[in-house]
């Protein structure tokens, strides 16, 4: 008999039937959805989150890569709580307030040299939307226009966004090509995924080639290019692909040697995820402008914001009558208490030294998942300070991928809430991103649980 009392479950059938008649949940196959019984979040503590029937589960994925102190954290509640008595939104057109003055400041700051200015928006694909315009509008107007410069380069399986923009600069398939129609066009390089090179070659014979490869690019359409569009050290949504050490800065230089601006999406990489607080530091990169998001208000509030150069930013001056303004915004951009959060935010990681705790408990990681290499689903084990991918396979020998529509990710990672911890996978690929406050007996917790779990379900599937 279930311990869970009676209206508890009456008013978790309630929620259910109205979500099942009424939301739509992204990222989902809604028909499956339908057949099973939905977890309903009801509160979160540090690294854990609680259903509505009070079970706990640690939060393996940051509720989707952006919780970084973990969740209610005292200072953050309490710059929030102290920004509500004073305005919770006035808009920037035509107006300023402080928290977004102070935040961009510090951003500034922050970011690598020669990042100078900030535009605010609200969730990563908006960055890189504004990052696309700006690139594209900087090379019109500047002093001496290249008005040819209107193309865009991204890698061949890269993931920045859903909008518009952010979907042309994309290359998945699954995500990507039902909106090809609507989509402007782009030209694309194979992107440094070592398990499974695009060029057919292996690390480190290879010599990093797929960076040659966009070099060839650019010789031949540097007149027509505006910007490369790359996400630094690690490809996120593409499937975690770690990229070789020096491909980065491989990617700066040709964007210099060929005038093409370098816009860096550091969305899920930044804010400390790496180890570093952005990517491209790890390789002393400055990018011509830079997207971030998710982790910028430790996972309170939309907030997005894309920096760049005092160069870029000049090419935007002028006289009303010269039209070269960026004629660009959102209703909630520089969102009042999204800025003081993000301010409370950035603070706690000088105050608890989080880049340090970061590499410190990343290297725990690697070494507790190394023996998950040994189990037979695990093809490749790809890591990036708390960015990890693990990719389940078929065949290990010959790198066979499971089939789509055998939903192995889901499998493994549907298994695991069953002993308390949630994830998401990426395809074939299980996804761990949990939040930066995570202990090492948290880490211990969730790996233990994923070697578990990845080891029942390879006996599932092939019975001794």
């Amino acid at each position: 008999m279930s311990s869970v009392p009676p209206d508890l479950q009456l008013e978790r059938t309630r929620l259910e039937a109205l979500d099942k008649a009424h939301l739509w949940h992204p990222f989902t196959q809604m028909q499956g959805w339908l057949r099973d019984r939905p977890l309903i979040i009801e509160r979160a503590e540090g690294c854990y989150l609680y259903d509505i029937e009070g079970r706990r589960y640690l939060d393996g994925v940051s509720s989707l890569w952006v919780t970084t102190h973990g969740h209610r954290t005292p200072a953050l509640d309490a710059a929030l709580r102290r920004q509500l008595d004073k305005v919770a939104h006035t808009t920037l057109l035509g107006l300023t307030h402080a928290p977004a003055i102070e935040l961009a400041a510090k951003l500034v700051a922050l970011a690598p040299p020669g990042l100078t200015r900030v535009f605010y928006s609200d969730a990563g694909s908006t960055a890189v939307e504004v990052a696309l315009k700006m690139a594209f509008q900087y090379w019109q107007q500047r002093s001496d226009p290249r008005p040819r410069k209107t193309k865009f380069i991204h890698l061949q399986q890269a993931y920045h966004g859903d909008t518009i923009g952010a979907v042309s600069v994309g290359g998945i398939p699954l995500f990507h090509a039902v909106y090809r129609p609507l989509l402007f066009e782009t030209l694309s390089a194979p992107e440094p995924y070592c398990y499974r090179c695009p060029l057919g070659l292996e690390r480190p014979a290879c010599a990093m080639a797929c960076g040659d490869e966009l070099g060839r690019l650019l010789e031949a359409h540097a007149e027509e290019v505006a910007a490369v569009v790359i996400e630094p050290v690690m490809m996120g949504a593409a499937g975690m692909i770690a990229q070789p050490e020096g491909y980065v800065r491989r990617v700066r230089e040709l964007c210099t040697q060929y005038e093409v601006l370098l816009i860096c999406d550091e969305v899920a990489t930044g804010f400390g995820r790496t180890g570093w607080m952005f990517a491209c530091e790890a390789e002393d990169v400055a990018p011509d402008l830079l997207c971030v998001a998710k982790g910028l208000t430790g996972g309170y509030l939309p907030l997005a914001a894309t920096l760049t150069t005092e160069d870029v930013y000049n090419a935007f001056l002028g006289e009303a009558g010269e039209f070269k303004t960026f004629f660009h915004g959102h209703t909630y951009t520089g969102n009042p208490l999204a800025c003081a959060v993000a301010l409370a935010n950035l603070a706690l990681f000088e105050q608890n030294n989080v880049l340090e705790h970061v590499r410190s408990v990343a290297a725990h990681l690697a070494a507790r998942l190394e023996p998950l290499r040994t189990l037979p689903l695990v093809g490749d084990i790809r890591q990036r300070g708390l960015m990890v991918g693990i990719e389940l396979v078929a065949d290990r020998t010959r790198r066979t991928p499971f089939p789509p529509e055998q939903l192995m990710g889901y499998r493994v990672t549907n298994r695991c809430r069953e002993y308390g911890v949630i994830l998401r996978p990426l395809g074939n690929v299980i996804v761990l991103m949990p939040p930066l406050a995570i202990t090492v007996a948290e880490v211990d917790e969730l790996v233990s649980v994923l070697e578990t779990v990845i080891a029942e379900v390879g006996r599932e599937i092939s019975p001794a």
